[in-house]
């Protein structure tokens, strides 16, 4: 949505396909980092942005073996000292409604998804796709995929990624959430278990961590016995848990750290989650694939505007402008899995070094993980129209 409504400010007409009839999916990733808040910013669309429904996190703590530890700290960095807690599909009606009301080339098609791809000479010249109103080909200089980690146009490509593995998969539902409660989004870590929590006002976004094929096996289960091992973490749940009625009311994620070798073929690109999918882990995918969007957009824009066939140097030039992050962000992340959450559900029971929890008491430690969570390590600028 982003990538669309950046190639249609530089006056390029866009397609954009999305295969339902709306928005409204739960427990997708809602964090607006500072980062997405500066792209907003800079397209002057933040007043606006500011006024949907949200919840502000400036700082984020963990509850370890019973001790309330803050971890990240975000006031103080410029010029967004926050992240944004916003349903996404809120965020995605957002731009798709400011896209079609400044650029009448912003063409969104819902319920229509691209099944396949259409090759034309050796190279990726459209897409197939299926629609209520029958199927259908759309011609195009390029596509770009940007259908999520399991995404059908990079396997209809033979694009294959390298898996880096993940201990941990998640299990996400909702609790109610009252006025007595905690007011941060925070973790909840002891021997074997983790459960993050974010605040959503009126509501607990929760993410139960489980090992790596665990699912199946708790799911195995009574529900009830995940309902006492959520309130035996979050004890200020207890009388609430039985919103947990089914299994049916839990989601799993699974949990895949991968990257392409290439994102790319001639009059193709991938971008996002097709073209490296992350962990969940300081839940930055979302903004990573944002800045994804701004290189691409600033790549495509002036070979999409000149006449001829688009080659491949721009695509080459984004896979290598966002290939340094992508690696740097998955580096952290799989430390965090194998060095912590691993530890954690291995029963050994966490213990932060001392020195650690003294450092930790200063807020300009806490922001140096809050920066590279927030702003990640290469941020996009927005390109000129």
């Amino acid at each position: 949505m982003m990538l669309g409504y950046l190639l249609a400010r530089a006056g390029v007409p866009v397609t954009v396909l999305e295969k339902h009839a709306d928005f409204l999916r739960d427990f997708r990733g809602d964090t607006v980092h500072p980062s997405t808040l500066q792209v907003l910013d800079e397209l002057g669309l933040l007043p606006a942005f500011e006024r949907l429904p949200q919840r502000r996190i400036e700082r984020l703590g963990a509850h370890i073996g019973g001790r309330l530890q803050q971890v990240i700290e975000f006031r103080g960095l410029k010029p967004f000292g926050y992240l944004a807690l916003v349903p996404q599909w809120d965020f995605l009606d957002f731009i798709a409604g400011e896209a079609r009301r400044r650029y009448p080339h912003f063409d969104l098609r819902m319920r229509h998804e691209a099944s396949g791809l259409v090759e034309r000479s050796g190279r990726v010249a459209g897409v197939s796709v299926r629609s209520p109103e029958g199927d259908y080909e759309i011609l195009a200089d390029v596509v770009v995929a940007c259908d999520g980690r399991d995404s059908r146009l990079r396997a209809a490509a033979g694009l294959r990624a390298v898996e880096f593995g993940a201990p941990m998969d998640v299990l996400w539902f909702r609790l109610p959430r009252e006025e007595s409660d905690p007011e941060d989004t925070f973790a909840i870590i002891d021997a074997g278990h983790m459960m993050i929590m974010l605040n959503r006002t009126d509501y607990w976004q929760s993410a139960y961590v489980v090992p790596k094929g665990g699912d199946l096996r708790l799911r195995a289960r009574p529900i009830g016995e995940l309902r006492e091992s959520v309130a035996q973490l979050a004890p200020f749940l207890v009388g609430r848990t039985g919103e947990l009625a089914s299994w049916e009311a839990v989601k799993t994620l699974e949990v895949h750290v991968n990257r392409l070798e290439q994102w790319h073929r001639p009059g193709l690109l991938l971008i996002g989650d097709a073209a490296h999918a992350m962990s969940p882990v300081g839940g930055v995918g979302i903004n990573l694939a944002i800045q994804d969007a701004v290189a691409a957009a600033n790549a495509l824009a002036p070979s999409l505007r000149a006449p001829g066939p688009v080659g491949e140097a721009p695509l080459r030039a984004v896979q290598k402008r966002r290939l340094l992050p992508t690696r740097l962000t998955q580096a952290v992340q799989l430390q965090i899995q194998k060095r912590v959450i691993a530890a954690v559900l291995s029963s050994r029971t966490p213990q932060i070094p001392a020195l650690m929890r003294w450092l930790l008491r200063f807020p300009a430690v806490r922001r140096i993980p809050a920066r590279v969570m927030g702003y990640g390590f290469r941020r996009e600028k927005i390109g000129e129209k």
